[in-house]
């Protein structure tokens, strides 16, 4: 399968909008991502209660995306979106409140996050579901590798390294940064133009279908498409992998490294510089390598970058390849991304991504806790061994079926 040649028809202002608020809810994530292990640190040492967090975070993936992406199916999905990034404001609030006067727990800590993962999901799945019903498919690639470029710019770049500076001088500070900027981001999201009932899109005369019924038309139909249900799976083992691996990234820049609380940002936004580069050539690249070219070689950097991180002997060599990792990332997101959003009918988008981020994001709070394990028995290194040595055998593995799908979409 080949990639149109990527062009430069301006996308509509209601694109721009959506973007915008994601920009702007990028920048509170990356100084709340950048806070949250910083904070854990502060109440623990144990790698495994810092890995806890951040599978409370995305435990909610596994447990909430099916019924999320038939509800985004059936309701105004910027609506939905501008809610729920309302309801993370709230909550934001309080960990802001909490750590601001000391009284923050560790099983506090991972119950907020686990309610902030819960409207997460609303907001992303939403988000890849409306997207096609603003911007044509053949600018997709474009209009995905922006909003990638505009997130990742926030939640990476400059969000890690201000989170880190402000928990440096107060504990609240990034979280109510953070609170400031979903407020923000919901009231642009608020005054995006009101889609039509998804339902309204199904075949004509069809009367609103249960929620159960709906869930299992969505799995039905990703069990049904080859390629997709392969990428799904791919997905699961990457995310496996790349939570297994960066759980306790934190201790390993400022244990093993012995760097500090600004240093720790400022390599996040090292990673986030790949991703950006990524964000901005991939619809080119995917035109120059091909929809396969483009997958395979993303999966195959990621391992190589992987393995590397694992055995950096220094702060430098370990941003650079996390700045590839980063690149790779976000050249497979993109590239599949699109494609489910080009073969998946409208009125099903909610579904089937609910579906497909279930089982590619599932295993995320699973790989989280192992990484916590693998980082207390094996070393701080580990994690990333590890994750590399499991995306090199799945690459081997899935690559000749991916090779097959893709030809039959040609």
């Amino acid at each position: 399968m080949t990639a149109p040649i990527a062009d430069r028809h301006p996308l509509p202002r209601s694109y721009w909008q959506l973007a915008g608020a994601a920009g702007v809810n990028a920048v509170g994530e990356g100084a709340f991502a950048a806070a949250v292990p910083l904070l854990a640190a502060t109440l623990t040492g144990d790698a495994r209660l810092i890995s806890a967090v951040a599978a409370a975070t995305s435990l909610p993936w596994l447990l909430l995306s099916l019924p999320v992406g038939a509800l985004v199916d059936r309701h105004d999905r910027a609506g939905l979106m501008w809610r729920a990034q309302a309801a993370q404001a709230v909550l934001v609030a309080a960990v802001a409140v909490l750590a601001g006067t000391g009284r923050i727990s560790m099983a506090t800590l991972a119950l907020l996050a686990f309610g902030l993962g819960t409207c997460q999901i609303v907001v992303g799945t939403a988000a890849q579901a409306l997207l096609p019903d603003l911007v044509a498919g053949p600018h997709l690639h474009r209009a995905n590798g922006y909003h990638q470029t505009i997130v990742i710019v926030g939640r990476q770049f400059a969000g890690p390294p201000a989170g880190s500076l402000l928990f440096a001088a107060a504990a609240a500070l990034p979280f109510g940064v953070d609170a400031a900027a979903l407020t923000v981001s919901a009231v642009l999201l608020a005054t995006l133009p009101r889609t039509r009932d998804q339902t309204s899109a199904a075949p004509a005369a069809a009367p609103p279908l249960k929620l159960r019924t709906a869930i299992a038309d969505g799995l039905r139909w990703l069990a049904g498409h080859r390629l997709l249900r392969l990428l799904a799976v791919l997905l699961a083992v990457n995310t496996f992998c790349f939570h297994l691996a960066t759980a306790t990234l934190v201790l390993l820049v400022t244990h093993t490294l012995d760097l500090d609380a600004r240093s720790y940002g400022l390599l996040l936004a090292a990673a986030a510089v790949g991703s950006v580069i990524g964000g901005l050539v991939s619809a080119r690249l995917i035109a120059v390598l091909g929809v396969r070219g483009a997958i395979l070689g993303a999966l195959g950097t990621n391992v190589v970058a992987f393995a590397g991180i694992g055995l950096s002997p220094d702060p430098l060599t370990l941003g650079a390849l996390l700045g590839v990792a980063g690149f790779a990332t976000t050249l497979w997101s993109v590239v599949t991304v699109t494609l489910r959003q080009q073969l998946v009918p409208s009125h099903l988008l909610g579904r089937v991504t609910g579906v497909y981020r279930m089982v590619g994001l599932g295993l995320t709070p699973l790989g989280a806790l192992t990484g916590g394990l693998v980082a207390h028995s094996l070393g701080l290194r580990a994690p990333y061994l590890i994750a590399a040595a499991i995306r090199a055998v799945a690459l081997l593995v899935a690559a000749p079926l991916l090779i097959r799908a893709l030809r039959r979409l040609s």
